[in-house]
């Protein structure tokens, strides 16, 4: 575990933020503590996916799935809001390392634990498959190694095998590569067999501290998945039988879950547990990982519920109390949203501002815990993506699932409406003396908190520094850090200027990150008082716009 960095959110929702677990693709992953001293662990997607709608229906399928299974041998939810300006899900907390990690730093389990391992995974799969949802990122790192056993996690791309649940668009292959099946990777329909041979993989990986289908690339991994036969290193006697049965290329010819759970523990995973199952290293690993959770100390633990209606959102807070769904009942349902939440106007009211170097709790935006309107086409969001940084290459990492891409999602760049309400640029007539230059009341660093999508989405910290430029030049360069730390920069160029506003060309820098936005827009800096207005014009990135306020 990490500890928090200057910017991160302290609080979700009702829960104290400790530490960061990990971060992926989707987000990242915290320790959290609740007002009544349980532990979860608590998902928080990258604020740019609250613009997509097919991300929000994901993670929202994500949850009811994960709502739906609540079995033994996995992490139950605990808490949620997929509908928030920040989606973010709470589960309950594995004291314990991931199969990844615990391989990775210490040698392959032995033949017990393996055995034990693999009949705990094989009945929470039955569990699964019996609801009518495949997992279908069964891999080591969604495998946790608790003392009461291992622990399946990760539903955030399990699907319906009815099929009115597909997460996929064609030519996009969902899984990780080197734990999927042959069919996942060839696109063909995924039952609960598939998950099948991806406990086959995990079963060799934990047995022997490697994955069946080495190989240096996701083209080598996918190809020898589909083609070649597994490699079982050390494996001896009933489980390598098992698992090159669990490996066959032909889905019917694979055993189902009771099957092998049967195999492997006749009288339950539970009574094999009971009587210890974790190789001594790695039980004082896990006992030295819970007292050190037991002992952390949480500044400000206790903090005062939120009144219910617009909640506080920054670098302190995601969600907040208000933003509480009603908890589990005994089956795992949770009850409706609470009424009270309405979408707030565009306009948006920073509560505080603070240097970079303030600890984090010191910035909130009044925002509501809503999704955006519908417009008048409608047709609600017209945008994909946000301006903020994606974590290139870490798809596969931690509890945030992994989506391997064959093909590409297609964005909306349909122009906004907005746009052309906004007023024409400057004039060589509104040009004040020394016309084409950037005027002294606007040269500085500006910082102050962003919204998009009409004030629903919150962006994070944005700063400004201006600094003198004639026309045609870069004159300025906007660095934004959303809630969770990421960072994206875009570099403007000046286009027109006047006293009552400068209009440049934004653009993202070829450096940041795969998947910041780094398209072509036009950005208005206007005067407001002591403060600077930054208005862009950029439909993929919903639009943004910060007050600013000066900082030297």
């Amino acid at each position: 575990m990490h500890p928090l960095d200057p910017g991160e959110p302290t609080t979700v929702g009702p829960y104290r933020l400790l530490g960061r677990l990990g971060s992926g693709g989707m987000g990242r992953v915290y320790l959290g503590r609740s007002s009544g001293g349980r532990t979860v662990a608590v998902k928080v997607v990258h604020p740019h996916f609250a613009l997509d709608e097919e991300f929000r229906a994901r993670f929202r399928r994500e949850v009811d799935a994960a709502r739906r299974v609540g079995g033994d041998w996995t992490a139950p939810v605990l808490d949620a809001d997929p509908e928030g300006p920040v989606p973010w899900v709470a589960t309950g907390y594995a004291a314990g390392p991931s199969l990844a990690d615990a391989v990775r730093d210490a040698p392959p389990l032995p033949a017990h634990s393996v055995r034990v391992l693999v009949a705990g995974l094989a009945e929470a799969l039955a569990h699964v498959h019996g609801l009518g949802l495949v997992h279908r990122d069964v891999k080591p790192s969604n495998v946790m190694l608790t003392m009461d056993g291992p622990r399946l996690i990760d539903f955030g791309i399990a699907r319906a095998t009815d099929g009115t649940a597909s997460l996929t668009s064609t030519g996009v292959s969902v899984g990780s590569p080197g734990y999927m099946s042959p069919e996942q990777i060839l696109g063909k329909g995924v039952a609960g067999s598939a998950d099948v041979f991806s406990l086959g993989a995990v079963l060799v990986f934990a047995a022997t501290g490697a994955s069946p289908f080495p190989g240096d690339s996701s083209a080598s991994l996918l190809y020898k998945v589909v083609h070649e036969e597994p490699v079982l290193g050390a494996l001896e006697g009933d489980l390598r039988d098992l698992a090159r049965e669990c490996l066959t290329k032909d889905p019917a010819a694979r055993p189902t879950p009771e099957q092998i759970a049967s195999r492997l523990a006749p009288s339950g995973a539970d009574v094999l547990v009971a009587a210890g199952w974790l190789p001594g290293p790695l039980v004082e690993r896990v006992s030295r990982s819970a007292v050190r959770i037991l002992d952390l100390e949480t500044d400000g633990a206790g903090v005062a519920e939120q009144p219910s209606g617009p909640v506080p959102f920054g670098t302190s807070m995601v969600g907040g109390a208000s933003s509480v769904r009603e908890m589990p009942q005994g089956n795992g349902t949770f009850g409706p949203p609470d009424p009270s939440y309405a979408p707030i106007p565009a306009a948006y009211v920073p509560t505080q501002t603070s240097g970079r170097s303030d600890p984090p709790g010191r910035v909130s935006v009044s925002v509501a815990a809503t999704s955006t309107p519908s417009g008048a086409d409608g047709r609600g969001r017209k945008v994909s993506c946000t301006l903020v940084l994606g974590v290139a290459g870490a798809l596969a990492a931690v509890t945030l699932g992994s989506v391997f891409v064959l093909g590409q999602f297609r964005g909306d760049d349909n122009a906004s409406s907005d746009a052309q309400k906004q007023p024409p640029a400057a004039t060589a007539s509104d040009q004040p003396s020394g016309a084409g230059k950037v005027p002294a009341s606007y040269r500085g660093t500006w910082e102050g908190q962003a919204v998009a999508a009409n004030g629903a989405v919150p962006m994070g910290t944005f700063r400004l520094k201006v600094e003198q430029g004639k026309v045609g030049e870069r004159f300025a360069v906007m660095t934004q850090t959303d809630q969770l730390g990421g960072v994206c920069t875009v570099d403007l160029t000046l286009k027109s200027v006047s006293e009552k506003e400068i209009v440049a060309r934004g653009k993202g820098q070829e450096s940041s990150a795969a998947q910041c936005t780094k398209n072509a827009h036009t950005v208005r800096l206007r005067p407001k008082g002591d403060a600077l207005l930054y208005l862009s014009e950029n439909t993929k990135s919903g639009n943004p716009e910060a007050q600013l306020s000066r900082m030297d």
